[in-house]
């Protein structure tokens, strides 16, 4: 069984602190959601999780079956089974899907791999390609094109899964891959989803502000982030009151938090002014 902990996280985005002492452990095979208002540090987290350069990691711990994760580049942690699905995910003119996945797919399987050595074979990993995109109705021809180019919001995020798929991670964070899907698309990325954790014993981190995803993937735990901290850990009925009710009583339970957000969002108000 794998795991990956985090303890006491603090991370700083340009000199302002935003994570301030995030605790969280997943297991192998573990679903589990991450809920809160906008600006609490649900994304920050996933970034420094995988390794963004602009998310300083100012105090705390991220380990993966003990090993320090902070000390690892972020194709590092690729390469150890850690996974981010954007939910912006980026354009990248001129690489082809099926070159950009052959090689990361070669480099995550084979770790010592160096840069112009042999690649996973073309059969393998054609077929294996395929099967994934038929399953998440993503037409094959898009492995000809350019990566994201072009595309809507909703082949984006099954191209997201689609990597996932090939890439067979330990762990994916699923940064917000709900927003802006309509219902067929979430069903389609939401039975993935299910599928490749079930198939992979694989765990993962669903950050969301809605229920479409957890309907098909219902989380051990669900947590609520607020102010940079997690402030309440529930199981899967816990995500059903904040969806339908809202933060309203979290901010009621945690009255410091809720006073720091409410400060943050008036200093924000103030710069923008």
């Amino acid at each position: 069984m794998s795991t990956l902990k985090i303890e006491n996280l603090h991370v700083s985005v340009a000199g302002t602190l935003i994570l301030k002492g995030v605790d969280l452990e997943i297991n192998s095979g573990e679903i589990h959601a991450l809920m809160g208002p906008n600006g609490s540090g649900k994304s920050t987290l996933a970034y420094a999780l995988a390794g963004h350069p602009n998310y300083e990691v100012t105090e705390g711990s991220i380990e993966l079956d003990g090993e320090n994760v902070l000390e690892m580049e972020a194709d590092e942690r690729a390469r150890h089974g850690l996974y981010l699905a954007f939910q912006y995910p980026v354009t990248i003119p001129g690489v082809k899907v099926a070159d950009f996945l052959r090689h990361a797919v070669s480099n995550v399987r084979n770790p010592d791999r160096k840069e112009g050595t042999e690649l996973i074979s073309m059969r393998e990993y054609r077929k294996e390609l395929y099967e994934h995109l038929d399953a998440l109705g993503v037409d094959r021809q898009f492995a000809r094109r350019y990566l994201n180019e072009g595309f809507s919001g909703g082949e984006k995020k099954r191209m997201e899964i689609v990597q996932m798929a090939m890439l067979k991670p330990r762990f994916a964070i699923l940064d917000e891959t709900d927003s802006g899907l309509d219902t067929d698309a979430v069903n389609v990325v939401s039975e993935g989803v299910q599928r490749l954790s079930s198939a992979n014993q694989m765990g993962v981190l669903i950050i969301t502000h809605h229920e479409r995803l957890l309907q098909y993937n219902i989380p051990s735990q669900t947590h609520v982030m607020l102010a940079g901290r997690i402030v309440e850990t529930g199981d899967a009925s816990l995500a059903h009151e904040l969806h339908n009710l809202g933060y309203a009583s979290v901010r009621e339970r945690h009255p410091d938090a809720a006073a720091e957000e409410e400060a943050r969002q008036k200093r924000e108000t103030v710069a923008s002014a």
